[in-house]
Order: C-alpha cells, then sequence, then structure tokens
C-alpha cells in the first residue's frame, strides 16, 4: 500500500529531496524553502506562551469582534451575540479535542491528564465547527435569538480565525504535506517527520495552503453578502459549508498526518466531502421556498387591521370620485 498522497508526488521528485546516500539532503542553492520555527514557545516573565494557543486565541477573539458587529448590524441584541458566541467558542474547543483525542487514543496511553493540553496541538475543526454550532444555536434558541442573521454573521468570520490559528500548525512542525521541492517547501526537523517520510526535509506546507485558501473564501462570502446574491437570511453559512469543504477535500489528499485512509482517503476527506455535499443540498432546499412563505428580513407582518383600515380608504376615494354613495353610509 502506498504511502498517504504518494501517488500526487513524482519519484523523481521524491528522490531530489535526498542525498545519494538516502539520507536527509539539503535544498539546492536553486530552490527556496519556508525555514522551521526555531521555538514554538516564548516567555513572558515567568509565563511561557505558545504561539499554538496564541494564534488560535487570536483568530477566535477576531472572529467573534467581526460576527457580533454583523449580527447587530443586522438588528441583532448585543447581549445575546455575546453570549452565543462565548458558548459557541466554549462548546467548540471541548468539541473539537474531544473529536481529536477519540481518534488518537494511543497518544493519551499512560498519560491521561494529557487530554488537557491543548497547547501541544490536537484540535478537530470538524469537531469544533460542531460542538461550536451546538452551542451557539442552543443558546440563541433560549434567548430568542435570530438564528439566520447569526448564521449569516458568523459565516465570514469563521474562515477568517481559520486562516490565522492554521499558522499555530506552523510553529508546532504539524499537518504538513507530502515531500515536495517546490521554491515554497517547508523545512520540517528531523524529530517532527511522521512515517514513512523520515528521509525528506522539505513538504508541501499545507498550513499556509489552507490560510490562504480561508482568507480567499472570506472575500468571496463577503462579496455574496453585499451583493444580496442569496434570497434568503441564513444561506450564506451553507455557502461556507461548500466552499470550506472543497478546499479541505483537496487538501486532505496531500496530507500526511492522517494513517487511517479508506479507497486512498483520510477520514477528514470523507467528512470534508459530506459536509461539501449536506451544505449543498441544504442551501438548494432552503433557498427554493418561495419567497410569499417566507418574511421579508427583520420586517413583521403588517397587522390585519391595518390593512383593512387601508383597504376602506381605497374605497372611499374611488367611491368619491365616481360619486357613488359610500357603502357605509348606505348601511347605515
Amino acid at each position: 500500500m502506498s504511502a498517504p498522497g504518494s501517488a500526487w508526488l513524482p519519484s523523481s521528485r521524491l528522490a531530489d529531496n535526498r542525498n545519494e546516500t538516502g539520507n536527509v539532503g539539503r535544498m539546492s542553492p536553486l530552490f527556496a524553502s519556508i525555514p522551521s520555527p526555531p521555538d514554538n514557545t516564548f516567555a513572558v516573565g515567568p509565563l511561557e506562551i505558545h504561539f499554538y494557543g496564541l494564534l488560535i486565541a487570536t483568530g477566535a477573539m477576531l472572529a467573534i469582534a467581526i460576527g457580533r458587529r454583523r449580527y447587530v448590524a443586522r438588528g441583532g441584541d448585543l447581549e445575546v451575540a455575546d453570549g452565543a458566541a462565548f458558548w459557541g467558542l466554549v462548546c467548540g474547543f471541548l468539541g473539537a479535542r474531544l473529536a481529536y483525542v477519540s481518534t488518537h487514543l494511543d497518544r493519551f496511553e499512560g498519560r491521561p491528564w494529557a487530554i488537557l493540553f491543548i497547547w501541544e496541538g490536537g484540535l478537530a475543526l470538524f469537531g469544533g465547527l460542531t460542538g461550536g454550532t451546538v452551542g451557539s444555536y442552543l443558546f440563541l434558541r433560549r434567548n430568542n435569538g435570530d438564528i439566520a442573521a447569526f448564521a449569516d454573521s458568523a459565516a465570514p468570520a469563521l474562515p477568517l480565525a481559520q486562516a490565522i490559528g492554521r499558522f499555530g500548525n506552523y510553529f508546532n512542525q504539524e499537518l504538513y504535506g507530502t515531500p515536495t521541492t517546490l521554491p515554497w517547501a517547508l523545512e520540517i526537523d528531523p524529530a517532527n517527520r511522521v512515517s514513512p517520510y523520515e528521509e525528506f526535509s522539505t513538504f508541501h506546507p499545507t498550513f499556509l495552503y489552507e490560510s490562504l485558501y480561508n482568507l480567499v473564501l472570506v472575500g468571496i462570502l463577503l462579496l455574496i453578502d453585499r451583493k444580496k446574491v442569496l434570497k434568503r437570511r441564513g444561506s450564506l453559512i451553507f455557502v461556507y459549508g461548500i466552499g470550506y469543504g472543497l478546499g479541505r477535500f483537496l487538501l486532505e489528499l496531500i496530507r500526511t498526518d492522517t494513517t487511517f485512509r479508506l479507497l486512498g482517503l483520510s477520514r477528514n476527506a470523507y467528512v470534508a466531502l459530506a459536509v461539501l455535499i449536506a451544505a449543498g443540498v441544504l442551501l438548494y432546499l432552503y433557498e427554493r421556498r418561495a419567497p410569499e412563505a417566507l418574511r421579508e428580513d427583520n420586517e413583521p407582518d403588517a397587522p390585519e387591521t391595518e390593512e383593512a383600515d387601508e383597504h376602506d380608504e381605497e374605497v372611499d376615494e374611488h367611491d368619491e370620485q365616481t360619486g357613488e354613495q359610500p357603502a357605509s353610509a348606505e348601511r347605515s
């Protein structure tokens, strides 16, 4: 059985990444590469700060700031936005960690307390999205929040947070792709290379690919939102699901961190494909409902009494113009 992603890399290119003895070779001067970070932590007084956690937190805080601003602009309550964001963040981290731990139990044998050490890496994005969605949804339902407006508000904020957080993988030297000699290849220290690629020195920087892809996705979502391409409020979150599912599926084809493969695809590739299809189907079903069956954005239905009064005024004006006696006078 071939190694994950090896079918996508020509054997001649694999050989170029090794020296004549088969050991790790340095890149040719004709090629550049992204160096490995010298360290994944820095000290602030007695505190040791991990770049991974710092970048994850920075992305999350920026996403919350943008999401709450968009929610308020759509007529939502700021306190409701803060509450939904808080529980979405808490449940998201729990979901991301539990999803990762459940598929990497061997890493915690003999040290179950390490489950709490999120700074070591190990957050499953799809688990985080699931947990965060559940947490925010339940809070919004309980507090009469506008779920559709919150979904539209969060849609572009999510990939922005992911774009920033992915750089944490760079500092941990994890989640890289197959070996490559491209000018932007990422150098990985020997201690962080996964089997069967221990003899290679440079790899696809999939963290960078995903980060840039997410930034493009942010721009696309904002453009769709501004141009009012979608008919219904709340549809934008499905577009995010389609966009991210597609990008993640393609990246999984060259990632090397997953040993489990079925028909050549990783577990996350199947999840990404499922998200892509489900979001596409939901968007189609959600958007195809007749507009007359839906309420206008942030506009309550007019009371029946007001409609009746307007109708009576129109009838009276018509009677006066035609010289006919109003029906109300005849009845009196």
